[in-house]
């Protein structure tokens, strides 16, 4: 008999009864701008900034509208100017290379590895183009930090880092996010946490706190943040840096603030789901496992798997049976981006050099997502649906 998956992959958990209860107390006192309060009153999104800075060891934290504008406050409060180049991964989501956009910058694109992180010899030729690194750590892989910050630094290249994958996520113990200059996280639907849409940003450096909080459309108000640096930070960049509002509410910071609170137990429930899938596809012939390193400890929110050097209209088979048994598979190799999935070559606003390397991995590169609402006969389900159709594939 057949085994059919019934589950949904974009089905979330419900927002928990705690932050159902402090979004209801938003709603009926009304005051859902963050700078609408009363007197003594400290509104959601300046605790949550609060609350998230001490929770990632960082002196200061906004919250913003989402991770993508986290990204690009981060590079105008680093100087990027119109026309800068900015280097950033060849593997990630639109957003990324959309941000340098956004800002008038270029993207240059580094190479990824088969386990997904980026190529560091790949990155180490490059870091004379440019003085600013956006890193992706796409789908939630870690790179090895320790030198990538080495590489960086001795170079002067300033490093954002993208963490939308990676809230929880550590390399040899150190938060992610907490390496660089500048740590973005998404608080988006299919991320760690749910608000719909929201970001957050953290940083030590007392200016580049300034700067991001004046850009996000603070005003003169930013003595109402609670994870800022001093007024007169910002009495020596107040003039000279604009207005760019992108602010987050109170009603998703209300949301926010519990589930935060449940991060580290959300993490490890991802994990036993990831555990339980890889260890249903490994020694898949044709499959590829990436293998995790030593030095990282991850969030296993989703899956990535690689059918190296198959064809396409061999992938798309597999896609297609897997599909046919309930089980959702993405793929990153398409030759046209589709949904959320799309290549450095699909970016055709931003010029690209070809990357013959990455592109026999992008070729190759399989995703899915892996919701908490998944038990764990669920996960071991669908690892049999994948191994039973890439082996019936793979065999033919």
């Amino acid at each position: 008999m057949t085994e059919i998956f019934t589950g949904s992959f974009t089905q979330q958990e419900p927002i928990p009864e705690e932050a159902v209860e402090a979004a209801l107390a938003v709603l009926r006192h009304g005051r859902l701008h963050r700078y609408n309060v009363v007197p003594g009153e400290l509104g959601e999104t300046a605790l949550l900034e609060q609350e998230f800075a001490a929770q990632m060891g960082a002196k200061y934290c906004l919250a913003v509208s989402s991770g993508g504008y986290a990204l690009a406050a981060a590079l105008r409060a680093v100087g990027v100017q119109p026309g800068d180049p900015v280097l950033t991964n060849a593997f990630t989501l639109a957003p990324v290379p959309g941000s340098i956009a956004s800002v008038g910058a270029r993207p240059v694109f580094v190479g990824v590895t088969e386990g997904l992180v980026v190529d560091l010899d790949d990155l180490e030729a490059k870091l004379d183009q440019a003085r600013v690194l956006m890193l992706s750590h796409m789908r939630g892989h870690l790179c090895d930090m320790d030198r990538l910050m080495q590489m960086c630094d001795a170079a002067g290249v300033i490093v954002i880092e993208d963490c939308a994958h990676t809230m929880g996520a550590a390399w040899r113990g150190q938060l992610s996010g907490r390496q660089g200059a500048i740590g973005c996280y998404s608080c988006q639907t299919y991320k760690h946490v749910n608000s719909g849409e929201g970001g957050l940003l953290v940083t030590d450096d007392e200016e580049l706190a300034a700067k991001a909080t004046m850009l996000s459309g603070s005003y003169m108000l930013y003595e109402r943040h609670l994870a800022a640096p001093g007024p007169e930070v910002f009495e020596r960049i107040k003039y000279n840096t604009p207005n760019v509002s992108g602010r987050m509410d109170n009603l998703r910071a209300a949301i926010l603030r519990p589930q935060l609170r449940d991060l580290d137990q959300q993490v490890s429930r991802w994990n036993e789901r990831y555990a339980e899938i890889e260890d249903g596809l490994r020694d898949t012939p044709g499959l590829t496992i990436v293998e995790r390193p030593e030095g990282e400890t991850y969030v296993g929110s989703s899956i990535q798997f690689l059918l190296l050097d198959w064809s396409p209209e061999r992938i798309a088979e597999v896609i297609h049976r897997c599909a046919a048994r309930g089980v959702e598979l993405k793929w990153f190799g398409g030759a046209e981006p589709t949904g959320f999935t799309s290549r450095y070559d699909s970016w055709r606003y931003a010029d690209s050099a070809p990357l013959p390397a990455s592109d026999r991995v992008l070729a190759g590169i399989m995703d899915m997502r892996v919701p908490l609402t998944f038990s764990l006969e669920d996960c071991r389900l669908i690892a049999r649906i994948i191994r039973a159709e890439v082996g019936a594939v793979y065999q033919s």
